[in-house]
């Protein structure tokens, strides 16, 4: 019995100490830290490839150390992998979240700024893809640009746009519906100035450097604005979607849902408008475009969005009838006049078929002559818009090249000062 018992409490005190035994991934950590230290990430990744089956022995600190440490090994290989890239910055972000929970701050601030150089350089390589058409890519790289970080709405707006872009619109869907949910609107302050010379109204980054412009001379008229929320555009491309997609009941629900929040805001009137046209319920887009007006009649830009609205709808009548209400409110209003003059000489197009369409007997060669002087007529409809526009921006190349080429059809000798004005503004070319 003695002996037995003996045994017995022999294998308790072996079990017991075996089981207080600890091993921590802190020397794989101390190992890791080394590596990286000496630019040896295939050491590092090893290191914490032992140090992981090891971290429910760790305490905080070293949870924290090894996602920071992860973060930095996975970067280094990562170049353009997306699946690597959002693998470091959730590491990162690991590392954060550990410390703020508790309370510590030792590699918190470290891996704040190797984040956001991570993600600064995938907004870039997105901004890159965007402009080499690329909307595929740009679209995947804003949106882990968004959810690496979700105080970075602005990056899945944008991210929705692309998707747009590429054709895949149920991608941009999901990502219009999260915006949605979240309630976004894009709104922020920006600071502008109007730029002495030409005129433009300029964007600044922030209010010192905008300040800074106007002390300078260059620029005039300093002001605080609110930019346009971007709800009515969001309902709107719902709406768009589902209408691609034979769903009509969803898309003029999706309008209606979003008015509920604010009734009376413009841009979601119009979306609503537009997609009543399309529907080709003509009567209540009419409707609704003339209770937009009618809420805000002072107001030249939104009749100058109303006119490039009914324009894009192909109601070319409507919005030259928006485009001279603004311009009555705001003369100088450049945007609106050369928008007129376009809209002018789209119908030189009907007139070309026309006399290309003739014959050559004597009735086609009168038409001929009727038609000829029909273009010149409409030629000179145009050029005084084209010239109100020029008044205000002198160095509108679109507006000089089209002139120029009026006053050609016109044996107008002004036509020679606008080849001049043209050559001084692109370098004599």
């Amino acid at each position: 019995m003695k002996t037995k018992f003996i045994v017995v409490l022999f294998l308790a005190v072996g079990a017991f100490g075996f089981a207080q035994k600890k091993i921590t991934p802190k020397p794989a950590l101390k190992a890791a830290a080394k590596a990286l230290k000496s630019g040896n990430m295939d050491v590092a990744a090893e290191a914490l490839q032992a140090a992981e089956g090891q971290l429910d022995a760790a305490d905080d600190k070293m949870k924290a150390q090894y996602y920071f440490y992860k973060g930095q090994v996975v970067a280094a290989s990562a170049n353009e992998s997306l699946e690597k890239i959002e693998s470091a910055a959730n590491a990162y972000n690991k590392a954060i979240e550990i410390e703020a929970a508790s309370g510590a701050a030792k590699y918190t601030v470290d891996a704040s700024q190797k984040l956001q150089l991570l993600r600064q350089s995938l907004i870039e390589n997105a901004i890159k893809d965007q402009n080499a058409k690329n909307y595929k890519g740009a679209s995947e790289k804003l949106y882990l640009g968004y959810t690496t970080n979700k105080a970075d709405t602005t990056y899945l707006y944008y991210a929705a746009g692309n998707a747009v872009n590429n054709k895949d619109y149920d991608t941009a869907l999901k990502y219009y519906k999260e915006l949605k949910d979240l309630g976004f609107s894009g709104e922020k302050k920006e600071f502008v100035a109007t730029h002495k010379e030409t005129g433009k109204l300029d964007v600044f980054e922030s209010k010192q450097i905008r300040d800074l412009s106007v002390k300078s001379g260059e620029y005039i008229k300093p002001e605080t604005k609110t930019s346009e929320s971007k709800k009515g555009e969001i309902a709107k491309n719902i709406a768009l979607i589902y209408m691609s997609q034979g769903k009509d009941e969803e898309a003029v629900a999706a309008i209606e849902d979003a008015k509920k929040e604010n009734p009376e805001d413009s841009a979601l009137m119009q979306a609503e408008a537009d997609v009543y046209y399309k529907l080709g319920n003509i009567a209540k887009y009419k409707e609704i475009m003339e209770q937009i007006v009618a809420n805000d009649p002072e107001n030249p830009d939104l009749l100058y969005n109303l006119g490039v609205s009914a324009s894009r709808l192909g109601d070319n009548d409507q919005a030259m009838g928006y485009y001279k209400k603004a311009l009555e409110l705001k003369p100088d209003y450049t945007a609106a006049q050369i928008n007129i003059a376009s809209i002018i000489l789209s119908g030189e197009t009907k007139i070309v078929d026309e006399m290309n369409g003739l014959g050559t007997s004597s009735s086609d060669n009168r038409k001929y002559e009727e038609l000829t002087k029909k273009r010149s007529e409409l030629y000179k409809t145009a050029v005084p818009y084209l010239e109100g526009a020029l008044k205000s921006n002198p160095d509108n190349v679109e507006a000089i090249r089209t002139l120029m080429n009026i006053f050609y059809q016109l044996d107008d000798p002004k036509a020679g000062e606008m080849k001049d004005r043209l050559k001084a503004l692109e370098g004599g070319n």
